[in-house]
C-alpha cells in the first residue's frame, strides 16, 4: 500500500512543522534518557531524603544535572545537525550558557535582603536545546565558506582552530544573551505552572496534551517544556508532578480495554495485544489509531488524563525523573518516596474514567459501526480511510503496492520505480526512532526471516534521520508526508496498526516476488 498526498493545507503544514520541531527536541532528549534514569537512581538512593542517604555519593547529584545532562543534550543536538564537529562546538557553547546563568543568579542573590531565600540554580536544558542547533548550524555555514579553498596540508590546522575559535564565540553568546533569555523564560514558565497548581487548574493541561499525543505533536510539549521544568523542580524538591502529565499510561490502556470489550471487527481483535504493549512496553503510539478512527473518544482521553492529574495533585503523586518510555514499569521505577499510592491510584482512575466514557461512546455508535462493517467488511480499515481523508490524504489498495506504484519526489505516482528498484534496505521510521519503529522493525524482521529472505536489512530510525538510503520506508500514516519529504526516492508504505498490520505481509510478499523474479 502506498500513499499519495493531496496538496498540503495550511493546517497540515502547521501540524507537520510542529511535528518536526518536536522530533528535533525529542532527538536531543530521548537518546539521553539513560543518563536521566541514572540521575534519578542517584537521587532515589543517596540524597538526604533518599532510600539510603549517603552524603558523599549525594555530591554527584548536583554536577550531574547542572553540567553533565545539559552538555550531553547539547552534544546530541549538535551531532544531529553537523556530526561530531557540531556536537563539540555545541557543548562548548552550552558551557557558556551554564556559567552565564550561574553568574546572573549569584548577582541577583547578592541583592536580596538578609534572611530572604535565594534563587536556586537554573539548569540549562532549554539553553542546550537553543544553543545546540544555533552553534552547529553556524559552524556548518562557516565551514562552507572556505570549503575547497584550504591549501593542502593545512586542513587539520584550519579545522581545529576554526572550531575552537567559533566555540569560544558561541560560548560568549551563551554567556550573555542566551543565559539571560533562558533564565527569564524559565522564570515565566515556572510561575505559570505554579499559578496553575495554586489555582487547581493543572488538570486542564490534558485538554492540550491528550489530543496532541494522538496527532504526534506531544514531543514539542513534553520534551520542550515539561521535562526541563520537571527536572528543575525535581532538583529543588526531589520530585515533580510534571513528569506524569504526559507519561501516565492510564488513559491509553483504558481506551484499549474499552475497544477490547466493546469494539468491533479488527479493532476489537487487536486491542488486547495493543493494551499489553502500551501499558507494559510504554509505546503509547499503539493506541493512536484507535483514537483517530473514532475522534469522539479523545474526549474520554482528556477526561482520563485530567482525572490522573487531579489525583496526583490531591494526593501528592510525583516522579523523581522522566518515565521513558511511558510504561507502568518505568513510572513505578521513578516514583518518589511516599508517592506510590497516589501514582498507582492516578493510573487506575485515569484508566477507569477513560474506559467508562469510551465504552459509552462505542455502545452509542455500535449500530452505525456494524452497518459500516457490513458495507466494507473492515470497520478498522474503513475508519482509517476516513481519517486519512479528513487529514487530506488518500490510500491506494493492495494493488498499488504490487502493481508498480511508488511515491515519487513530487508526491505523485511513478510506476517505473517499483520495477527498477530492488528492495535491499527497509527502514521503519517513527517520530523519535525508538518506540513504535523498533517494535515494527522487529515484527517485520521476523517475518522476512521466516520467509527465508536473508539479504534484506530492516532498521528503525527517526523520521528526521532518514537519509535517502532506504529502498522502502514504513511509517504510521500520520507521519508518511514527513517521511516522503526526507526520503523522496524511496517506496513509502503507511501502516495503521503497529503490531500486526497486513502491510507487513504485503511487503514480505513484494520482496519475495522480487527475489523469485531475479533468481
Amino acid at each position: 500500500m502506498t500513499t499519495a498526498s493531496t496538496p498540503t493545507t495550511g493546517g497540515s503544514k502547521v501540524r507537520v512543522g510542529v511535528q518536526r520541531f518536536g522530533t528535533f527536541l525529542s532527538g536531543m532528549i530521548m537518546p539521553n534518557i539513560p543518563a536521566l534514569i541514572a540521575w534519578g537512581i542517584f537521587t532515589a538512593f543517596f540524597i538526604e531524603v533518599g532510600w539510603t542517604p549517603n552524603a558523599d555519593l549525594a555530591t554527584i547529584v548536583g554536577p550531574f544535572i547542572h553540567y553533565l545532562l545539559p552538555i550531553i543534550i547539547a552534544y546530541t543536538g549538535g551531532n544531529i545537525v553537523y556530526g561530531i564537529r557540531g556536537g563539540v562546538v555545541a557543548s562548548i557553547a552550552v558551557m557558556g550558557a551554564i556559567a552565564g546563568s550561574d553568574l546572573l543568579i549569584a548577582q541577583f542573590n547578592a541583592t536580596l535582603p538578609e534572611g530572604e531565600a535565594p534563587l536556586g540554580q537554573v539548569h540549562m536544558f532549554i539553553g542546550a536545546m537553543i544553543m545546540a542547533p544555533l552553534a552547529a548550524y553556524t559552524m556548518k555555514w562557516l565551514d562552507s565558506l572556505w570549503e575547497g579553498k584550504i591549501k593542502a596540508g593545512f586542513e587539520m590546522l584550519v579545522n581545529m582552530f576554526s572550531a575552537g575559535i567559533w566555540g569560544f564565540v558561541m560560548a560568549v553568546v551563551g554567556f550573555y544573551p542566551i543565559a539571560f533569555l533562558v533564565n527569564g523564560l524559565m522564570l515565566v514558565l515556572s510561575n505559570a505552572v505554579s499559578w496553575l497548581v495554586s489555582m487547581n487548574l493543572l488538570p486542564l493541561t490534558s485538554i492540550i496534551i491528550e489530543p496532541a499525543k494522538v496527532l504526534f505533536l506531544n514531543n514539542a510539549i513534553n520534551h520542550g517544556v515539561l521535562t526541563p521544568l520537571g527536572i528543575q523542580e525535581s532538583a529543588e524538591t526531589g520530585s515533580s508532578i510534571l513528569f506524569l502529565l504526559e507519561a501516565n499510561p492510564g488513559p491509553g490502556v483504558g481506551l484499549l480495554l474499552a475497544f477490547t470489550f466493546f469494539g468491533i471487527g479488527a479493532a476489537r481483535a487487536s486491542a488486547p495485544g495493543a493494551a499489553v504493549i502500551q501499558f507494559f512496553g510504554g509505546i503509547h503510539e499503539v493506541y493512536f489509531p484507535y483514537a483517530l478512527m473514532k475522534p469522539m473518544v479523545i474526549l474520554a482521553l482528556i477526561a482520563g488524563g485530567a482525572t490522573g492529574v487531579t489525583t496526583n495533585m490531591l494526593l501528592g503523586g510525583a516522579l523523581r525523573a522522566p518515565a521513558a518510555p511511558g510504561s507502568i514499569i518505568a513510572v513505578l521505577a521513578q516514583t518518589a518516596n511516599g508517592s506510590y499510592f497516589a501514582v498507582i491510584l492516578s493510573v487506575v482512575l485515569a484508566a477507569a474514567v477513560t474506559f467508562v466514557l469510551t465504552a459509552i461512546i462505542l455502545r452509542a455508535s455500535r449500530k452505525r459501526d456494524l452497518e459500516a462493517m457490513a458495507a466494507t467488511d473492515d470497520a478498522f480499515g474503513a475508519a482509517i480511510t476516513q481519517t486519512e481523508a479528513a487529514k487530506g490524504k488518500s490510500s491506494d489498495a493492495l494493488g498499488g503496492l504490487r502493481g508498480g506504484a511508488a511515491t515519487s519526489a513530487g508526491g505523485g505516482i511513478d510506476p517505473s520505480v517499483m520495477t527498477e528498484r530492488q528492495i535491499k534496505n527497509i527502514v521503519f521510521a517513527c517520530d523519535a526512532g525508538m518506540g513504535s519503529s523498533a517494535m515494527g522493525a522487529s515484527v517485520l524482521r521476523n517475518k522476512i526471516k521466516k520467509a527465508g529472505i536473508d539479504d534484506v536489512t530492516v532498521l528503525n530510525k527517526a523520521v528526521a534521520a532518514l537519509d535517502g538510503t532506504a529502498d522502502l520506508v514504513i511509517t504510521q500514516n500520520q507521519l508518511t508526508d514527513r517521511a516522503r519529504h526526507q526520503s523522496p526516492d524511496a517506496i513509502h508504505v503507511s501502516v495503521d496498526n503497529f503490531m500486526n498490520s497486513p502491510r507487513y505481509d504485503e511487503v514480505v510478499e513484494l520482496v519475495r516476488d522480487q527475489h523469485q523474479d531475479g533468481a
